[in-house]
């Protein structure tokens, strides 16, 4: 059985990174971004901040680039994110292992609301109101915008060929690859991140096969899209 091809829809660098994964699990995976980042200037000073809170990588990455301190406690919403803040150098790194619901609970369980300021650096879209969640829990919280995800101004041309499977991690990448006319999804697995992001993939396009992973992980994404 040959390797089933796989389009990576995610912008860069993790395409890159989730391709050279895919490789070990031996699948054949095509970086095809459906999305681009930038940075996005933001207001750097921490003081009274008691701990940083990021639900992306590039978030992360973003951040280090304009804050020098590394010591504050810093809450990831997954092992990934986890991974780039202490590449990034932060000493301090805590996963919550899951989902925004996740990191909500884990800065419920382990910081103090009367500790100062949490500080979500996040890009200009996410999927959750983290900010009033925390509020509501009785902690004084704010979000900052440190990138934005643009989607690219047109398909990858790689995408008039069908794929075996194409992945999503985002409902925006979905959305997008709607948008551009969802080419030999009829043929194609969607291999999606979350209900919500498969939600948005089957909304508007019939696909041969949506397969949703049973954690918001690239693990548990690829057992199932792999049937490891």
């Amino acid at each position: 059985m040959s390797a089933p091809r796989i389009a990576i829809t995610r912008a860069q660098p993790e395409a890159d990174r989730t391709a050279e994964k895919l490789r070990s699990l031996g699948a054949d995976p095509v970086v095809a971004p459906l999305l681009e980042t930038k940075d996005r200037a933001f207001d750097a000073d921490i003081s009274g901040v008691q701990a940083l809170l990021f639900t992306s990588a590039n978030g992360v990455r973003a951040t280090a680039r304009k804050i020098t301190d590394r010591a504050l406690p810093t809450l990831a919403v997954g092992d990934a994110t986890a991974r780039a803040a202490r590449d990034a150098g932060f000493q301090d790194v805590r996963s919550a292992g899951g989902d925004v619901a996740a990191l909500s609970a884990l800065a419920n369980g382990s910081l103090n609301p009367k500790g100062g300021t949490l500080l979500y650096l996040s890009g200009a879209d996410v999927a959750a109101d983290l900010v009033g969640w925390l509020i509501a829990a009785g902690f004084t919280a704010t979000r900052r915008i440190v990138y934005e995800a643009r989607v690219v101004t047109a398909l990858p041309a790689i995408y008039s060929q069908p794929f075996d499977i194409i992945a999503f991690h985002s409902a925006r990448a979905a959305r997008a690859f709607a948008a551009f006319g969802a080419p030999n999804a009829a043929r194609m697995s969607a291999a999606c991140i979350s209900d919500a992001v498969a939600a948005a993939a089957g909304a508007k396009v019939k696909w041969g096969r949506v397969i949703v992973a049973s954690a918001p992980q690239d693990e548990a994404l690829w057992r199932a899209a792999l049937n490891t």
